[in-house]
């Protein structure tokens, strides 16, 4: 079946959603409980394509799995394999996770090269030259790589670029090492600090996480672990974007504000009212957004995931608004949608300029990426008449229940299934 999402135009999002886990977070939280025996339970995991596919991963491995709602319990008392096959990491960028916990709790580790979305490359190197320097021998073979070591040990390890996911896979090769490593211009994201909470609750020893330094004491055995996974910073910033677009006022329940500063400030800069409350956030957008300029960059920075989200919102505001993209190449291949669409945006390099019109027009457009998929649905709120999105797996790899909070917040929308077309 082949699905579309109408999307009807016009709508003030208002009302109450709750954020899912973060799925940045819970993937590599999944692939962290192979490095302890046992069984580990994970709480508040999105319950999204991504994460479904990383338990096959972890099957596929030999853990054992259970679901029940957003808890998974992973039973990694015995692993039967190091490979990750390609039919399932084809599906996910998050699929290298393994390879750093493969290493340090099996000394092997054989992973296809990932998949996931086109938004640009995602150089593994520095993934590599790390666990090289910890006392890895990495090659490549017909698509995948192939790791073997005698026995992990510290390093000192300066990356090139502040990499989220080199930061995760050096961690947690690290924890089980002989002797201390330091990671110098290591990630400073949320998700960092989280896997380094739940880490420590295994009984890593883990300094500086959420720094640009961070060193990691090796021990000879973790336990497994109970662990919460923190709230979904992208997702919250998507229905924040909503309610500025469209006017509305939308509270975000169990939002975390202390993660999400200066987006919310680029928020406030538009025009949004941003507030505080006991459940998270409250935005409302009580007139046309004004426009902004904004630069993705490394947390603390406006994250490349938000790109999309905000140049979707920015398409209807009042003025000319300037976006540069200094993370990913490629992220600016979803314009061409908005184009379709009548918004006003020329792009050229790293830099996008946008015009912002009064209304969108209603069009056929695709969900390119998980959050390019996001804008599109930005984009038809705030556009004349019903816009068909199509290719929504991107949506389900990377929101729990997008539908469903859409039409919680008032929009007129429904999955439709249309039979495949095959060609003779």
């Amino acid at each position: 079946m082949v699905e579309r999402l109408p999307v009807s135009g016009g709508a003030r999002c208002t009302g109450t959603i709750r954020i899912a886990g973060a799925k940045n977070s819970a993937l590599t939280l999944m692939a962290a409980a192979l490095l302890a025996p046992g069984r580990t339970v994970l709480r508040n995991v999105p319950q999204i394509q991504d994460c479904l596919t990383m338990g096959e991963v972890l099957e596929h491995l030999g853990a054992g799995l259970a679901w029940q709602g957003g808890t998974v319990t992973i039973d990694a008392t015995h692993l039967t394999s190091v490979e990750a096959p390609y039919e399932l990491v084809r599906r996910m960028r998050a699929s290298t996770a393994v390879l750093g916990s493969l290493l340090a709790r099996a000394g092997r580790a054989r992973v296809a090269m990932p998949g996931g979305d086109e938004i640009g490359s995602r150089p593994i190197d520095l993934h590599i030259q790390g666990l090289r320097k910890m006392g890895a021998q990495i090659g490549s073979e017909h698509g995948f790589l192939v790791a073997e070591t005698r026995g992990l040990h510290g390093a000192a390890i300066t990356l090139d670029y502040p990499s989220v996911g080199a930061t995760e896979n050096l961690m947690m090769a690290a924890v089980l090492a002989r002797g201390t490593t330091a990671i110098d211009n290591a990630a400073r994201e949320p998700e960092i600090a989280d896997i380094a909470r739940f880490l420590t609750a295994m009984g890593a020893r883990i300094d500086g996480a959420g720094s640009s330094t961070i060193e990691i004491e090796g021990v000879d055995e973790l336990t497994p672990a109970d662990h919460v996974t923190i709230p979904d910073r992208i997702e919250a910033g998507t229905w924040a974007a909503a309610a500025v677009a469209t006017r509305g006022d939308v509270t975000l329940e169990h939002a975390r504000p202390d993660h999400l500063d200066l987006f919310l400030q680029k928020l406030g800069d538009a025009g949004a009212d941003v507030a505080m409350t006991e459940q998270g956030l409250r935005i409302r957008g009580t007139e046309r957004a004004r426009a902004i300029d904004f630069v993705t960059l490394p947390y603390p920075g406006v994250a490349t995931d938000f790109q999309p989200i905000l140049m979707a919102m920015l398409a209807t505001a009042e003025g000319t608004s300037i976006a540069t993209e200094n993370v990913f190449e490629s992220r600016f291949l979803y314009v061409d949608e908005l184009r379709r669409m009548g918004a006003d945006i020329r792009t050229e390099g790293h830099h996008a300029v946008i015009r912002g019109v009064g209304r969108l027009s209603a069009a056929p457009v695709r969900a390119l990426d998980i959050r390019a998929g996001a804008a599109m649905a930005i984009a038809a709120l705030s556009a004349d008449g019903v816009t068909e999105i199509s290719e929504l797996h991107h949506l389900d790899r990377g929101y729990e229940g997008f539908v469903e909070k859409l039409h919680a917040l008032g929009v007129e929308v429904r999955r439709v299934e249309d039979p495949a077309i095959r060609l003779p």
